[in-house]
């Protein structure tokens, strides 16, 4: 089967290589901008792509919403199969995109969209036919947790593990969306849906990782807990719960083990029980192997079923006990089981707190010139 690819970047070089080199696949041509086109197998035009017989699938990873939204519904109504990791397209418009693959009679997968290469949604997929998925997560973002274990394990400050980050390539030049949580929060929105057939598109909580200190680090490091930024959802109702934040794990915790750029997505089968997947959540030949693999189970697998609606995430009923560092002057707005007073800087353990309500307190503390990091406490 001949593939066509949308992009010729870090992923789209890297599913070129291997598509040359797996069995009943090969590489069609690719997709790049006008004037790129040094090579025969380059074209510039999606309508090259689209009017090609031969080709019967395309993988896009170019990312972004358009123009991919565009050429990825040109493909479908060609009548050809696509797959794509492109994250922010599939919450944008994952559900309208696999309506209309259903109608052509083409597949629609997107496993490379979270995790890398970690077979997280590829599983969960399947999972989810026979068994109740109880809840689901993990460590789903890469840039962040080598940031925050680079903090944690070289002692340096959250500026500095930034720029290394950036210099190895595992954050882009803007890091608003690693860094913010909105990257990981896009990847629970699509393991909800895959899991659940609802999508959430609002009503989520997201704390990321800029306000952390190596003072924090320090002070959490003491009494020997390790910080991840952690997604979490599962059923909520008739909707679902879905949110990211730091959280804060003992030692012998299996979290504290991912480190690097490294992911660890779980879910919790009724009847299975906890599946853990570690593995390479990012960079080119992971990314690339999880396109190849959907290209390999075309025609055997559905992500989005025809009962995926969009709904409000719903997070009232999910609460924590945080780890909080603020303004002394704040210390009215919490109740603490402890806290200390250092100087103008207030440390302490909150009693459980709703997830909205943190992350809504933490939120009107920042827009009235205040300082808070904080982190959900894992028992």
């Amino acid at each position: 089967m001949k593939v066509a690819i949308l992009g010729f970047g870090t992923v789209g070089v890297g599913v070129y290589e291997m598509l040359e080199n797996c069995a009943g696949l090969e590489p069609g041509p690719v997709l790049v901008r006008p004037g790129k086109e040094d090579r025969p197998f380059k074209v510039s035009s999606m309508e090259q792509i689209v009017n090609d017989p031969e080709v019967s699938a395309v993988a896009e990873v170019m990312g972004g919403i358009e123009p991919a939204n565009t050429y990825v519904t040109m493909a479908l109504n060609a009548g050809k199969h696509v797959v794509t990791s492109n994250k922010a397209l599939v919450a944008a418009h994952g559900i309208e995109l696999a309506q209309l693959a259903r109608l052509k009679g083409v597949s629609f997968l997107f496993s490379a969209a979270c995790g890398g290469g970690v077979p997280f949604l590829h599983n969960l997929a399947i999972a989810s036919q026979s068994d109740e998925i109880l809840a689901l997560g993990g460590i789903l973002n890469g840039t962040t947790n080598f940031m925050l274990d680079a903090m944690q394990s070289e002692g340096k400050d959250y500026g500095d593990v930034l720029k290394q980050a950036q210099a190895l390539g595992y954050a882009e030049a803007d890091p608003t969306a690693d860094v913010s949580g909105l990257d990981a929060l896009r990847k629970i929105m699509l393991a909800c849906a895959v899991a659940y057939d609802k999508l959430p598109v609002d009503g989520f909580d997201r704390e990321g990782i800029e306000s952390i200190t190596a003072a924090d680090v320090a002070d959490f490091q003491a009494s020997g807990l390790t910080c991840r930024l952690i997604t979490s959802g599962g059923p909520a109702g008739e909707s679902v719960y879905a949110y990211v934040e730091p959280v804060l794990f003992p030692a012998n915790a299996p979290e504290c083990s991912v480190v690097k750029n490294f992911n660890m997505a779980r879910y919790n089968g009724k009847n299975a029980g906890a599946i853990v997947l570690m593995g390479q959540g990012a960079g080119r030949y992971p990314t690339a192997s999880a396109v190849v693999r959907d290209l390999c189970g075309l025609g055997a697998l559905e992500m989005l079923r025809p009962a995926c609606a969009k709904v409000q995430a719903d997070n009232s009923a999910c609460a924590h006990p945080y780890y909080v560092r603020t303004d002394a002057s704040r210390a009215g707005l919490f109740r603490f089981r402890e806290s200390r007073l250092i100087g103008s800087v207030l440390r302490g353990v909150t009693e459980p707190v709703a997830v909205p309500a943190m992350h809504a307190l933490a939120n009107k503390i920042r827009e009235e010139g205040g300082s808070i990091f904080f982190a959900a406490m894992e028992a």
